[in-house]
């Protein structure tokens, strides 16, 4: 998982500094459905014009190549497919 930290824009040299963790996008769950099938979704894409598409695994590897070229953010949760539980 990504962690942004948010830094005040007023921080000046010295001063103190309080940062923030906060994640770049929140875990998917099995609610979260894959927009092409309806599969649970592991792959949240961000795109530039500002909408949203989620993805069940297998399609999320089949439109990879064409959604980086349109896509701000690509969050990947396949990893818990291969977790130990």
């Amino acid at each position: 998982m990504l962690i942004r930290v948010a830094i005040p824009p007023t921080y000046q040299e010295g001063a103190d500094v309080t940062a923030v963790l906060t994640p770049t996008a929140e875990s998917l769950t099995a609610l979260d459905r894959c927009d092409r099938c309806g599969a649970q979704a592991y792959i949240r894409v961000t795109l530039n014009s500002g909408g949203e598409l989620l993805f069940c695994a297998h399609h999320g590897k089949k439109y990879e190549e064409s959604l980086r070229t349109i896509a701000a953010d690509i969050h990947d949760e396949t990893e818990k497919l291969t977790e130990a539980k």
